[in-house]
């Protein structure tokens, strides 16, 4: 059993590996056979500290880690992992284009480094747009450091037709859950993206609405941590996928949220969200997901009180026959 199981799955997943120059990769971005979706640069972006250090590390030689792509039906590269890699040396160059725009973002002015102090302000040429350093007192890179950044290797690991487009999320998935870039809800949002921007921009939506904010009563910090898009997923998933009980939680919503994304939104999700959320605000408004003690709604709200509490199967048939009844 294990055996076929195994075997049906290498099926889905075809690889191929190479060794590329970093040159060869931008030349690749700059003729648009790499593909950056524009929704991954709004989600993920290093810190200045961050990018400088890579730099450093190519110039030091120091291997850096795989970059991971998905071969297209045309034949084109969509960048899986290590967006923030590739994107901070275009940028850097002064060649990453904005989302969804043909202009490019500002060059890169970096900071000094454990090893190399010398790179604080240097840039990849002079230039007018780098921000917050006056062209007066950029450190232009020499053109020998140019060559060794253009001729360092990178390895690329390429996932190729006619593997799945599961196979594309799961690598996805597995590759930066462990890592402390991205927590699993921004994951999630990624995936969501690459299955369906729409159904991303529905939950956005959802996540927006002044009821659901009001009841959710999540902070600053919570918000920022995408704490409401996580809300949002997981009252979708547990409205509309049964739970089966096998997988983990966690797992079994990031295989149902890839489904309900592939599906796409539809006006019933839409108004039982709307409608729920309205109905909890009206009746509770920020006490709805708090926990009762004494009589007393007490505390923060916590994860727990959306997968056990608004979502118990109970629960959602009261709000459920409440809304039918309101038409």
């Amino acid at each position: 059993m294990l055996d076929d199981e195994i075997e049906a799955a290498k099926r889905l997943v075809k690889t191929d590996a190479y060794q590329m120059s970093v040159g060869e990769i931008v030349n690749m971005y700059r003729e648009g056979e790499l593909i950056i979706h524009p929704d991954f640069q709004r989600l993920f972006r290093w810190e200045i500290g961050q990018k400088s250090r890579l730099i450093e590390s190519l110039l030091l030689g120091i291997p850096l880690p795989s970059i991971f792509v998905f071969e297209r039906d045309d034949a084109k590269w969509e960048l899986i992992d290590g967006l923030q890699r590739v994107s901070t040396l275009l940028e850097f160059m002064g060649l990453l284009k904005k989302p969804d725009r043909d202009d490019v973002e500002p060059p890169t002015s970096l900071v000094a480094t454990k090893y190399l102090p010398s790179l604080d302000k240097a840039v990849w040429e002079l230039s007018d747009l780098v921000p917050d350093v006056p062209i007066n007192e950029q450190e232009p890179l020499p053109g020998p450091l140019q060559l060794t950044i253009r001729r360092s290797r990178l390895s690329v690991e390429i996932l190729k037709r006619p593997s799945s487009n599961d196979a594309k999320y799961d690598l996805f998935q597995r590759l930066n859950a462990g890592g402390t870039q991205a927590n699993a809800q921004e994951l999630r949002n990624v995936i969501v993206i690459m299955v369906n921007p729409l159904y991303h921009q529905f939950m956005l939506q959802c996540a927006h609405r002044i009821t659901f904010l009001t009841v959710l009563s999540a902070s600053p910090d919570q918000l920022e941590k995408q704490r409401d898009m996580e809300y949002v997923s997981r009252f979708l998933v547990h409205t509309f996928v049964p739970y089966q009980g096998k997988l983990d939680v966690e797992e079994f919503i990031d295989n149902a949220i890839v489904d309900l994304a592939a599906a796409g939104p539809t006006a019933q999700s839409r108004k039982i969200f709307e409608q729920t959320f309205d109905l909890l605000n009206e009746a509770f408004g920020e006490n709805a997901l708090r926990r009762f003690q004494n009589g007393r709604p007490v505390g923060r709200v916590l994860l727990a009180a959306v997968s056990r509490g608004i979502l118990s199967t109970s629960l959602q048939r009261t709000i459920l026959l409440i809304l039918s009844r309101r038409g």
